[in-house]
């Protein structure tokens, strides 16, 4: 990379497939990237950012990582702030194209942009939960104040705060459509018998994600919300995310997480749809 970029040489597509975290060598890697190029950045690195090992958070990422039921998005989350930030520096903006996890390795595919685009710096803050409650919030870093009370009835309540982190889009739906269009023009010009260009679990992963531009950054384990509520099961996902968008909020099924809902509804209004499932066909 060094090399690369004192011949001036760039590339517009470089898969980076570290082994454990790839931090140390992101500024060398955008150095030598087109304008409009694609970087491929995976991680293997799963304690860290996690939760799992705060210390080695603050020494890879320059953040807290605290323990959180949407661990594998918070990885990625942190990996896409320590990549907007060595971005930055270079004075160059960044646009996550795909961002997902099997709970091993963090893979995210973001488009290194000439400038910074109004407003991207917003797209850095935190992330706070209530062990306690169960409660979720978020701040962008540049509006960073008081937290507001969680929803701990007596007060006690504290919040754990994760970050800086990525609290953005996680993907680019148009961009995915663009892949599972192009695949299905292929696949129709496959003769009988040849493999599809994408196998069954990459499209319903790509589908998955089409489906959850990972905004906004508060996610909810249904299993978690279960348990609080003391119901016999997790309520259906999809029938709770239709209950929580006739209520007026956005929300949708998690592509990076299973059993997880995306949405912004307070976690009261949350909690009152979940219960309205409780003993119903999961």
């Amino acid at each position: 990379l060094r090399e690369a970029y004192l011949e001036h040489r760039f590339f517009d597509l470089i898969d980076f497939d570290a082994f454990g975290s790839p931090n140390a060598l992101l500024q060398s890697t955008l150095q030598v990237m087109r304008f409009g190029g694609v970087l491929l950045l995976a991680s293997t690195d799963g304690r860290s950012p996690t939760g799992h090992d705060r210390f080695a958070a603050v020494r890879r990422f320059g953040a807290a990582a605290r323990a959180h039921p949407s661990s594998w998005e918070l990885a990625l989350r942190l990996q896409l702030a320590a990549l907007a930030r060595e971005a930055w520096l270079l004075g160059r903006g960044v646009e996550p194209l795909f961002s997902y996890s099997d709970g091993r390795t963090f893979r995210t595919a973001v488009r290194l942009r000439q400038r910074i685009r109004s407003g991207e710096e917003q797209q850095l803050g935190f992330l706070a939960r209530c062990q306690r409650c169960g409660d979720q919030a978020v701040q962008a870093m540049l509006d960073l104040q008081g937290w507001r009370p969680c929803a701990c009835t007596d007060g006690c309540g504290r919040w754990a705060v994760s970050g800086p982190l990525w609290i953005g889009p996680l993907q680019d739906v148009g961009q995915i459509n663009g892949l599972l269009e192009i695949s299905d023009k292929l696949d129709a010009e496959l003769s009988e018998g040849q493999d599809q260009t994408l196998a069954p679990r990459s499209r319903r992963m790509l589908e998955g994600l089409l489906a959850d531009p990972g905004q906004p950054a508060c996610c909810w384990s249904t299993a978690e919300l279960s348990r609080r509520l003391q119901l016999k099961g997790p309520p259906a996902i999809e029938p709770l995310v239709a209950a929580l968008q006739a209520s007026g909020h956005s929300a949708s099924v998690s592509g990076v997480m299973a059993g997880q809902v995306r949405t912004n509804a307070p976690l009261g209004i949350l909690l009152r749809r979940c219960s309205e499932f409780d003993g119903k066909d999961r």
